[in-house]
């Protein structure tokens, strides 16, 4: 058995587990990108276009002995991976690690990264000049955003609305209620149970003004909107990978180890996996390390002992600007830890975890 393993996808999982099994096998990252992006932090790249370039890291210094080549995987098999030029990457072992796609500002519409930069100035250019703001979702993303554009433009209208009911379902009623008590603090307008009739005439993004009539009844006027809801799993190049490995939903079954299900040398890690938890950034790296732990075992003649076993306590740390927010953990007793404002800010809220990746991509330059 050799040792070559293909990585498709170098997002938050991707680069992980790529970095991971540097040192013990040969790895392929594949990935279409020209850099890393650190959509944790895309909302407010949008907000402080000076800080934009923080969430930009290139691949150049991730791997010490593996390579990375910049193309989209269009098929597979058991024996590797076809690119769109054509080419081939044969490999012993295989990690499926293409995330989703996601509406921007959450997510870069680009492979570009200098594209992606100048599509977030532009629209910050847009956005400061609309006083009012129409956010569409309220969840994490939605709610995120909302707090963020208030953090840099307190006097501007926010509205954010959703057909559901309530926020966060599933996470403690304490983390829901301050989560209410902050939004109302900074003055956002949350109106839960409705949603607009029609789209705005408008693209996302651009400034130019509207007006949406309500499910609930009534209109709503705003300058500016953004859609923060309607995740696209990442998954087109499968083909004609078994049946059994495919969720109704379009996701990748997978075993405790975090194997697709079928396939002993095939792993998928993140959002395109069936794991039944939120599709987060750590949840995703958390999956990286399960999955090299793995593969390294194989290599060395082993067997995959290394399981991931989602948490039954949801976990989020949901800034809202750089110093307030909401946020759940698991605790000691296994119960939901509720964290304050302070301590949410303190973990991501100030720089958005930026800190970590400079690190993983060994280098300060964004």
């Amino acid at each position: 058995m050799g040792r070559t393993v293909a990585v498709i996808g170098g997002g938050y999982g991707g680069a992980a587990v790529a970095k991971a099994l540097d040192a013990d096998t040969d790895v392929v990252l594949i990935e279409p990108k020209d850099a890393f992006v650190h959509a944790a932090g895309s909302l407010r790249a949008l907000v402080q276009p000076d800080w934009a370039g923080n969430i930009f890291f290139r691949y150049d210094n991730l791997l010490a002995r593996g390579r990375v080549v910049r193309e989209r995987a269009v098929a597979l098999d058991d024996g590797g991976v076809t690119l769109a030029s054509g080419a081939r990457v044969d490999a012993d072992y295989v990690v499926l690690a293409t995330g989703s796609d996601y509406p921007f500002p959450a997510k870069t519409e680009t492979d570009v990264a200098a594209e992606a930069l100048e599509r977030l100035r532009v629209a910050h250019k847009e956005l400061a000049s609309a006083p009012r703001v129409l956010i569409t979702g309220a969840g994490p993303v939605g709610l995120e955003l909302s707090g963020e554009i208030k953090a840099v433009w307190p006097d501007k209208t926010v509205t954010v609305v959703d057909p559901a009911n309530e926020l966060l379902p599933g996470f403690a009623p304490e983390v829901r209620a301050d989560l209410h008590r902050q939004l109302d603090a900074i003055g956002v307008d949350l109106r839960l149970g409705a949603a607009p009739a029609e789209l705005p005439p408008t693209a996302p993004g651009r400034a130019g003004t509207f007006t949406v009539p309500l499910s609930t009844g009534g209109d709503l006027t705003a300058d500016i909107w953004f859609r923060c809801h309607g995740v696209r799993v990442n998954t087109g190049y499968l083909g004609s990978l078994h049946e059994q490995a495919r969720s109704p939903q379009g996701r990748i079954r997978v075993t405790e180890a975090l194997q697709v299900r079928g396939y002993e040398r095939m792993y998928a890690i993140g959002d395109v996996t069936d794991v039944a938890e939120a599709k987060m950034a750590g949840y995703a790296m958390r999956h990286a390390a399960v999955v090299a732990e793995n593969i390294i075992a194989q290599v060395r003649g082993g067997q995959p002992t290394a399981v991931y076993r989602p948490s039954p306590v949801p976990s989020m740390l949901l800034p809202l600007g750089p110093s307030g927010g909401v946020g759940q953990v698991p605790g000691e007793d296994g119960a939901a830890s509720v964290l304050p404002a302070a301590a949410v800010a303190e973990y991501k809220g100030v720089d958005l975890f930026v800190g970590r990746f400079v690190e993983l991509f060994g280098t300060g330059e964004g």
